[in-house]
């Protein structure tokens, strides 16, 4: 290999070197770009592009920094031309979208912790692996307006014996009118009160007697009982995560206000909140 080919392949090499190593080199402190003086930096676009649509996130490196750039350069040129010149009304609300961020990622900083795999399991176990499971019931039930016409359908049920036929013909549910008040399966908490209870004091195949609701007047047959499924752990993991992240934010809001020193001006006339003028003094 000749010298000049062996010069050209080490420089090669140098040079393909030396560029990740320049990458390496920036952090976000980096400056891109100065306008009046004023830093934009490598922090200050990867911000901005975490916020970006996805279709914005794909297009190519140079075209998506060039674009980032360039915007931070109007944001920052415009926002300089009102440095100084805000009135009260936008101070006020420059202020309280500063307070409003702040607050916000408190929170987020809470709610991030809030949620490892311990904490998880325990709370499943609590509220799922070591509770009792619920029941579910299998019903039909006739649906009229009045007690005597429900009177009348239980009358009719125990002459004929045939629930199915007599919900047909008498229930002013449409939904049963053509599966003899079949109900399907139902746990706790999805029927009203007074059914659930009915319900519940019922034996398979038996006939309740006539009951109401805010709906009317029911009678009830009972066809089976089972005991509630529980579910995993993968199906209620999203819940539980947010009643982790919601407790843990309720505990932090209770310890911040209980240590602050908090004191209201008493005496203020609330009917000043009608009055935003007081914005434009």
């Amino acid at each position: 290999m000749s010298k000049m080919a062996k010069f050209c392949m080490s420089a090669a090499v140098t040079l393909a070197l030396a560029l990740p190593a320049a990458a390496a080199d920036v952090t976000a402190e980096t400056v891109v770009a100065t306008v009046n003086g004023k830093n934009i930096t490598m922090g200050d676009l990867l911000v901005v592009k975490e916020g970006l649509p996805a279709q914005y996130q794909q297009l190519p490196d140079d075209v998506l920094m060039n674009g980032l750039i360039e915007q931070l350069v109007q944001q920052t040129v415009l926002a300089d031309s009102v440095e100084g010149k805000l009135t009260k009304r936008e101070e006020i609300g420059l202020g309280a979208t500063e307070r409003a961020f702040l607050a916000g990622t408190a929170l987020e900083r809470v709610a991030a912790t809030a949620v490892t795999e311990d904490a998880v399991k325990a709370a499943y176990d609590e509220q799922y692996a070591k509770v009792e499971p619920g029941k579910e019931y299998h019903a039909r039930h006739i649906l009229v307006p009045t007690e005597d016409e429900a009177k009348a359908v239980e009358k009719a049920i125990a002459d004929r014996g045939d629930f199915a036929t007599v919900a047909n013909e008498k229930t002013q549910d449409p939904s049963g009118k053509t599966n003899g008040g079949d109900l399907g399966w139902f746990g706790a908490g999805m029927m009203v009160p007074e059914f659930e209870e009915a319900v519940a004091g019922l034996q398979p195949g038996q006939v309740s007697q006539p009951i109401q609701t805010q709906f009317g007047w029911h009678v009830i047959k009972l066809e089976e009982v089972r005991d509630a499924a529980v579910p995993t752990l993968d199906e209620v993991r999203p819940q539980i995560e947010t009643q982790l992240q919601q407790a843990a934010v309720q505990a932090e809001l209770a310890k911040a206000t209980e240590s602050a020193k908090i004191e209201r001006t008493e005496g203020i006339d609330p009917s000043v909140l009608r009055n935003q003028t007081l914005l434009n003094e």
